[in-house]
């Protein structure tokens, strides 16, 4: 290993907002000198960046702490597993430190501790756009941290706090530079987009000059103008929401939303702390499909919440039915440390939760189906995210990276990795696509 140029090691664990922390943490070791290392036998220390939402990630995660101090030996911990207190050390004992998520200074202090930054100023250069852990023709644009709400099931604001949004001219320059560097797609994150600027009472800032209101709303019109895809993601369905929908419909934005509903049945949404009711969501979603018809809506859902009846699950189906949800999302509800719903009387057995979660994809997967099957023979526009010789592998608006669908190209030749491309539809299942050159 080398002396003159420090290496850190680097491991990212969780949601997209936990990977646009990390790429905060990298970018800055890279402005101050350090080389990011690919191996662990290669790296001076280690970092790793956790998740600690559901038991299955914090196993995940103290697995990977292990991992790295078996396989390197000094390792720095950050990340929402270590906000809760004692976890990591109880399992790991000589991590070198640990810090709680969206932490980059601690995280350096503890870096700059146990290996000293280097001076060469030749190495203090890092591109506009930052250190990005995603493909370089898409990125994640994070506007807030933390959230106000106190969902029962949650444990989010107790590790992230509550919500705190980023100065409006910060967001809109890390996007412009994110664009000049050849970003097709950004992807607006946070843990309650539409709630971005309470907290600073919407007050305005600048960007290249001109004051824009710290706004949902504002923020989007702003970020239309620069000419690429943008998708919203973790949207609440508060009123102020329609406003958005009229610049989906004129093509500024995607026609693209991801509302987590969670649940239908208002007694669990009471339970659960959630805002909003089923029936008001199904005529925003009806208003919604007035304005744009194009729209795709997202969500995601639980089943088997503490006191679910059958009743309440039959509500559930019912809303699936009437909503025709474009992609979704479900989880049979689990215990996370900490949250308030687990004191909830009427647990409902895992039996019951797999068998209901099941049910609930299977009426899914059919709306799913005859959605997607509608497409055929349409000529979409799409991403193109993969190219292998004559094939390729793409995303239409409907369809985020990662967590929904893709479109499998035939006949791709020339074709490259972030390129708009139009195709005509041949072809569907329950989940993707298969498209080639339209057929005029």
């Amino acid at each position: 290993m080398s002396l003159s140029t420090p290496k850190v090691g680097f491991v990212s664990l969780g949601c997209p907002k936990a990977s646009s922390d990390a790429e905060r943490i990298l970018t800055q070791l890279r402005a101050e000198g350090y080389e990011i290392s690919g191996s662990y036998e290669g790296s001076d220390l280690v970092v790793v960046n956790t998740c600690g939402f559901i038991d299955s990630a914090v196993e995940e995660s103290l697995d990977a702490i292990g991992e790295a101090l078996n396989k390197n030996g000094k390792v720095i911990v950050t990340g929402c597993l270590g906000a809760k207190s004692g976890v990591v050390q109880a399992a790991h004992p000589s991590v070198l430190a640990v810090t709680g998520p969206h932490a980059l200074e601690e995280v350096m202090s503890a870096v700059h501790e146990n290996l000293p930054r280097p001076h060469d100023p030749y190495t203090d250069l890092v591109p506009p756009q930052g250190v990005r852990l995603t493909p370089k023709h898409y990125a994640y644009l994070k506007i807030s941290e933390g959230c106000n709400h106190r969902c029962s099931f949650c444990i989010i604001p107790s590790m992230r706090g509550d919500l705190v949004s980023r100065p409006i001219g910060e967001v809109l320059n890390e996007a412009e530079n994110l664009v000049n560097a050849g970003v097709s797609e950004l992807l607006v994150i946070s843990q309650d987009t539409s709630a971005y600027g309470v907290d600073m009472k919407y007050r305005s800032g600048f960007w290249n000059g001109r004051p824009i209101k710290t706004r949902m709303t504002e923020l989007v019109k702003a970020l239309g103008e620069l000419g690429i895809w943008v998708r919203l993601h973790y949207v609440y369905p508060y009123p102020h929401v329609d406003e958005v929908i009229p610049l989906m419909a004129d093509g500024l934005v995607l026609p693209y939303l991801d509302v987590p509903f969670q649940h239908a049945s208002p007694r669990i949404l009471k339970a659960m702390k959630r805002p909003a009711s089923s029936e008001n969501n199904l005529a925003r979603i009806k208003a919604w499909r007035e304005i744009c018809p194009d729209i795709a809506i997202r969500s995601t859902f639980i089943a088997g919440f503490p006191g679910e009846t059958e009743d309440d699950f039959k509500q559930l189906l019912d809303f699936l039915d009437e909503a025709q949800l474009d992609r979704v999302g479900c989880f049979a509800y689990s215990a996370v440390d900490g949250a308030a719903a687990n004191s909830l009387p009427d647990q409902v057995p895992e039996e019951i939760k797999q068998e209901r979660l099941a049910r609930f994809m299977e009426v899914q997967e059919a709306i799913s189906a005859a959605k997607l099957n509608q497409k055929i023979g349409r000529v979409e526009t799409v991403l193109v995210d993969e190219v292998d010789g004559d094939q390729a592998v793409a995303r239409t608006m409907a369809d985020a990276p990662e967590i929904d669908g893709v479109v499998y190209l035939v006949d791709a030749e020339g074709l490259q990795v972030g390129d708009l491309v139009e195709v005509q539809i041949t072809d569907a299942d329950g989940h993707d696509l298969w498209a080639g050159p339209p057929q005029f």
